[in-house]
């Protein structure tokens, strides 16, 4: 599977569309996984991802996360309370690769570490240096890393099952679905905001971990 080659040959939005035929679906009730149904939330699981908030807050007040901070403080302890560590998922990582945006004033360079979920669930976490990445940033490879998965573009041979990825930079998590050679997103969820976003986003795991056991 030439993932990395692919991210890097994909940089922008209307690449990913023309590269793999794709297109953004409109449809409110194409990404449902992401607010309808959610599971509920106990008591111990509230208490862990509220220790696990402060935990972020106070490291985060301090500037911008550098390096693997951001898989260390957020992404790691919120996979292992949603439970996506344990079986039957199985967890591979795959080569990061080196991001950079242009705007107005500077290029901007950052690195997309990702973890494999049961090949079908991807975690993509935006790393920079000096100025944080918007997680917007890290789409088009995204869209790139679902088309390059076993079952990508709707070609798994027990039909036309969907692929999901999370994709955060710490302040900032979005949820992506692809079906087919469509694709659609959920809203920003902002944990840096309120400890509600941070719960939303655990709901929203193991909505779509129950979808892929």
């Amino acid at each position: 599977m030439q993932t990395l080659a692919v991210t890097e040959s994909v940089t922008t939005i209307v690449e990913a569309e023309q590269k793999f035929g794709l297109s953004r679906s409109e449809l409110k009730d194409f990404f449902t996984e992401w607010y309808d149904e959610l599971p509920e939330m106990n008591s111990s699981d509230r208490a862990s991802l509220e220790v696990l908030w402060r935990r972020y807050i106070y490291h985060r007040s301090g500037g911008h996360l550098l390096e693997s901070t951001v898989m260390l403080l957020l992404v790691s302890p919120l996979l292992t309370i949603t439970g996506l560590y344990d079986p039957p998922f199985l967890l591979k990582a795959e080569e990061s690769v080196l991001i950079k945006i242009s705007d107005s004033e500077e290029t901007l360079q950052g690195r997309i570490d990702v973890l494999v979920l049961r090949d079908r669930f991807w975690i993509i976490v935006l790393e920079s240096k000096k100025t944080m990445l918007s997680v917007w940033s890290a789409l088009p490879q995204t869209l790139a890393y679902l088309m390059a998965s076993p079952n990508g573009g709707g070609t798994h041979p027990a039909g036309n099952r969907p692929t999901f990825a999370m994709l955060t930079n710490g302040d900032d998590i979005v949820f992506v679905k692809l079906e087919g050679k469509q694709y659609g997103m959920s809203q920003v969820l902002s944990p840096l905001v309120n400890q509600g976003e941070l719960e939303v986003a655990w709901q929203v795991l193991r909505k779509i971990a129950e979808i892929e056991v």
